[in-house]
């Protein structure tokens, strides 16, 4: 079919990948997908999208050969394995790499499709906190953000030009505590019911946490080239209004969309085109109260946090989200509190404190930092536990 967008997707299985792949499939005439990539945890459903949207490559940190048993009886698919496996698919020639991994892994897929020139949909915000330098070397305008809160900056900022941009202002919908006050006693499936978003399980602790929106903050430094001082995050529990920008004649811009993922991604995938009925749109038939109030640092540490972090540069960012990452899997294994995920993540940071290295020179240099936060988090895990 003539016009067709190539599409690899990196995180199939995921929340971001499931609902792109909606996407694909009520759009048959606009995308056509050349690769799947998947970790481990769900090999029958990533088969199962492989022979659904007949896709060529499938790629996995799983079992090669369970994979290759559940294809039988399709047309030749080429089985990819291995810890690399996600990076060898975004390298293939393709028009857009739509990047769903969940954590700093998705750094190596992140810069191997664009070493080759692909352009990237990110929805891994971890690739830019953690190596966000390595990534933006290769230039703003290989990178389209899927994230809500930064696609709708994207959209925004073509209202006026860069230098015209005053502050930037994230939101959140505040997660489910955000009327609660004690927290010590939250279990894993407090905080897994997200009260306005579906997202996979690390991103629903994220956001509870508003460690989320701490990831998001660095992100935006590095996507806009911004300074930390000009980015703003206030709670919005109704999730419809997910960025504003202010320009130097005060006028603010915002976007605005029901909580829905399709919308951002659609828009990262056909960019720049729009999908007819990508997602529900606001009911204007009714009536709406949308709530805007500042963060409490007391009880949500981890936004200042990112933005020390992002201030001080070099590998903190990447230390800050590693220690994280140990942090909400100890969480979910019911290791640690939910109050301790946050004191966790300080005390890391705290104790790398400026002795990090000062640039990252590539992939090697952010590996080993997020080695050695990740044994410090679980070092320190014992302590708290």
């Amino acid at each position: 079919m003539p016009n067709q967008i190539d599409l690899v997707i990196l995180g199939s299985t995921g929340s971001i990948g499931v609902q792109a792949l909606e996407i694909v499939e009520a759009n048959p005439d606009k995308f056509r997908v050349v690769a799947l990539g998947a970790g481990s945890s769900n090999l029958q459903l990533l088969a199962d999208q492989a022979k659904r949207f007949s896709v060529p490559v499938v790629a996995t940190t799983g079992d090669r050969e369970t994979l290759t048993r559940m294809l039988v009886g399709t047309n030749k698919i080429e089985v990819i394995d291995g810890a690399k496996s996600s990076s060898e698919i975004a390298a293939i020639a393709c028009d857009i790499v739509l990047n769903g991994i969940s954590g700093s892994i998705g750094l190596g897929p992140t810069l191997a499709a664009l070493s080759v020139g692909n352009k990237v949909a990110l929805a891994n915000k971890e690739s830019l906190v953690a190596g966000g330098d390595l990534v933006m070397a290769f230039g703003r305008d290989q990178i389209i953000p899927v994230d809500s809160e930064h696609s709708a900056l994207y959209q925004c900022f073509l209202s006026g030009k860069a230098s015209e941009v005053k502050q930037v202002i994230l939101t959140a919908s505040g997660g489910p505590f955000r009327d609660r006050n004690d927290l010590s006693d939250i279990s894993v499936a407090d905080a897994l019911n997200h009260p306005t978003w579906s997202m996979g399980p690390v991103v629903t602790i994220n956001s509870a946490t508003l460690l989320n929106k701490g990831l998001e903050i660095i992100e935006a430094h590095y996507l806009f080239g911004l300074a930390y001082e000009v980015i703003e995050a206030v709670i919005h529990p109704q999730s419809v209004v997910h960025s504003f920008v202010e320009f130097n004649d005060g006028s603010t811009i915002a976007q605005a969309s029901p909580p829905n993922m399709k919308g951002p991604i659609a828009y990262a995938l056909a960019y720049p085109e729009r999908i007819n009925k990508a997602c529900a749109p606001i009911d204007w038939s009714k009536s709406h109260t949308w709530n805007f109030s500042p963060i409490d640092n007391e009880k949500y540490p981890a936004v200042e946090l990112a933005k020390r972090c992002g201030e001080l540069g070099g590998g903190l960012p990447a230390v800050y989200n590693a220690a994280n990452e140990v942090a909400v899997a100890a969480f979910l294994a019911q290791r640690i509190k939910f109050t301790a995920i946050i004191e966790l993540v300080e005390r890391v940071v705290q104790a790398f404190g400026s002795n990090t290295p000062t640039t990252i020179r590539d992939i090697s240099d952010v590996s080993a930092i997020e080695q050695s936060a990740r044994m410090k988090a679980e070092e320190l895990i014992k302590e708290i536990a």
